[in-house]
């Protein structure tokens, strides 16, 4: 991989050298790594010595310059599946059995996205340098975004858009940690970290600007770019001041923290029901 990162980090500056045969190999080496497994956009670093660092995640930006090196040497096809017919640049994951992936009808992952074994695809769809973990469901009509990152056991429910991070090629993908429940149409994008064993409730909007606001304690503690471990989360709104007035504006609340007693695959009715919300 050290000459591969070398050739992609040169291309990435000078794109004339994509022309070169052995710096097209290299990007196809990565992409077909990122469709195994064997390499991440992002990835957690375990160093138990070191608290600072430990549990915090690396982005691999060099492995996201091959994704995106990717596009214009891939040439366009027609891909056919059964009655269906599709032209695109990347082909679609195959051998879903031979993975212990349950994928339904309708369902498209995209090469060089890695599905781990128990996931279950409803029909729903998974781009490019997602990764997504062991026993998780991404449910109907759910977008994983290119390069997302999703850990094991989490539920990404109906409609749920988890956007996608391309460039710059050093920002953080998407993140969503360990035994996450993500409500009904919530959407989280621009490289928004949920840490594991969050639960948001239906309809949560987060970007990067959006106010997440702990409001269990006497005074509010404000957090942006970041769901804290174990929090339950809701949508809210603030008044802000405009030249034309007053209005509310869109945010998120942090209304607890997820019980040990509840189980880390309950529903999110379950979860809320805890704090006298109905969602």
């Amino acid at each position: 991989m050290t000459a591969f990162r070398s050739l992609i980090e040169a291309a990435f500056e000078d794109r004339s050298m994509l022309k070169d045969k052995n710096v097209q190999e290299a990007v196809m080496a990565v992409i077909e790594q990122l469709d195994q497994g064997r390499l991440r956009v992002a990835e957690q670093i375990s160093t138990p010595k070191n608290p600072e660092t430990d549990g915090k995640w690396q982005v691999n930006d060099w492995v996201k310059k091959a994704v995106i090196l990717y596009f214009p040497i891939a040439k366009m096809e027609t891909i056919e599946v059964g009655p269906f017919e599709f032209h695109d640049k990347i082909p679609l994951k195959k051998n879903f059995a031979q993975q212990g992936v349950r994928v339904v009808p309708q369902a498209l992952a995209r090469y060089g996205s890695f599905l781990e074994e128990g996931v279950i695809l409803m029909p729903s769809y998974v781009n490019i340098g997602a990764y997504v973990g062991s026993g998780s469901m991404v449910d109907t009509w759910a977008t994983v975004g290119s390069c997302a990152q999703i850990g094991q056991n989490v539920h990404l429910s109906g409609g749920v858009g988890i956007g996608g991070v391309l460039e710059p090629p050093q920002a953080a993908p998407t993140i969503i940690e360990d035994n996450a429940f993500i409500g009904s149409r919530c959407i989280v994008v621009e490289g928004v970290h949920i840490e594991r064993e969050a639960v948001l409730g239906a309809n949560v909007v987060l970007t990067q600007t959006t106010r997440i606001i702990d409001v269990t304690g006497p005074k509010p503690v404000t957090y942006r770019g970041r769901v804290p471990a174990r929090s339950v989360v809701i949508p809210g709104s603030y008044t802000k001041s405009f030249p034309a007035g007053d209005y509310q504006v869109p945010c998120a609340l942090i209304i607890g923290e997820r019980k040990a007693s509840t189980d880390k695959k309950t529903s999110l009715n379950s979860a809320l029901r805890e704090y006298n919300v109905a969602v």
